[in-house]
């Protein structure tokens, strides 16, 4: 898959730099989408997983 360069060069024609600022934002929004999924799907239920052993494990039965 190759990719495409035309929409930021587009930009850049327009306002000198304009076509970075719209990569950047693109990086930091698909960056955090998937930051925010991966810690939502791996590390929080990990977390709540360990807490309920450590639980089950301190409290009298």
């Amino acid at each position: 898959m190759r990719p495409t360069y035309g929409v930021p060069a587009h930009f850049s024609f327009i306002i000198s730099g304009l076509g970075q600022l719209v990569k950047a934002f693109i990086i930091w929004v698909v960056g955090g989408a998937i930051g925010f999924l991966l810690a939502w799907t791996l590390v929080v239920p990990f977390g709540i997983w360990a807490w309920n052993v450590y639980d089950a494990y301190n409290s009298p039965a």
